[in-house]
């Protein structure tokens, strides 16, 4: 495409005119143009109108269902530590919930909730509690019997036993399975997209669904969602080192 005149004038007057300058970044041969294996130009030009909205969705998607998962599995799991026939039909439920694959579930809760945050957050938040469920149990019940005896001579309650013995002994296990479940919810949450344009799945599919799939866009999309598992994951040791010192003295 030529010039594109922006002002035309009669006799005696000057015809104002734009270069027109689009296509791709780095011309007609850069690596846009030719869909190189990474083009550097292109993830600079867009990060902040796709690359960037897209990792905060995907970080609030993640974060969002993690911290149900574990509001609901962390007191599920205190029901069932006193009240031991609870496990057996909650880890049940919870284990046929992961049996579903992600996107026949947001099919099945699209009559009920609609094409929404809620669908996708629902079937996340399911996703989750067969991880944290069953660590947070076995957490709570790995506190020695003679530890738990002492406790009780010394007349603490049993609230106190839990608060003071039960729980600092379970963290551990709690963080252990809360690192699953954040890899595993970031991994899951890619395919969110399916239903809703948000997330870092979101830029992969609409490369794929180009008649050449671009491949700039699908392998930055994936290292970002690569990285925020790993940086998630990285937060949550130093958080088990911070709030569980003993077991690092013991190492």
């Amino acid at each position: 495409m030529g010039p594109l005149p922006l002002a035309a004038g009669g006799p005696g007057t000057t015809t104002v005119v734009i270069p027109n300058f689009g296509g791709p970044s780095g011309g007609a041969h850069g690596c846009i143009a030719r869909n190189g294996l990474f083009c550097w130009s292109w993830v600079h030009d867009h990060w902040s109108d796709t690359l960037q909205p897209a990792l905060l969705q995907h970080l609030y998607l993640t974060a969002i269902a993690v911290s149900i998962g574990f509001a609901i599995a962390f007191f599920a799991a205190l029901l069932a530590h006193r009240r031991h026939w609870f496990e057996t039909p909650f880890g049940l439920f919870s284990a046929f919930l992961y049996t579903i694959p992600s996107l026949a579930l947001f099919q099945l809760l699209v009559p009920f909730t609609g094409i929404t945050w809620t669908t996708v957050e629902v079937a996340l938040v399911g996703y989750t509690l067969v991880i944290l469920f069953p660590n947070i149990v076995a957490g709570l019940r790995s506190a020695p019997a003679e530890v738990l005896e002492a406790a009780r001579g010394m007349g603490l309650t049993r609230l106190q036993v839990l608060t003071r013995v039960e729980l600092p002994l379970a963290l551990p296990a709690i963080v252990g399975g809360l690192r699953i479940a954040v890899v595993s919810t970031v991994a899951i949450a890619t395919i969110a997209a399916t239903l809703l344009p948000k997330g870092l799945g979101y830029p992969i599919f609409l490369a794929l669904k180009e008649p050449t799939p671009f491949k700039t866009e699908i392998y930055s999309a994936g290292v970002l969602a690569v990285a925020l598992a790993i940086g998630a994951d990285l937060l949550l040791v130093a958080l088990r080192r911070a709030v569980v010192p003993w077991t690092r003295a013991a190492r």
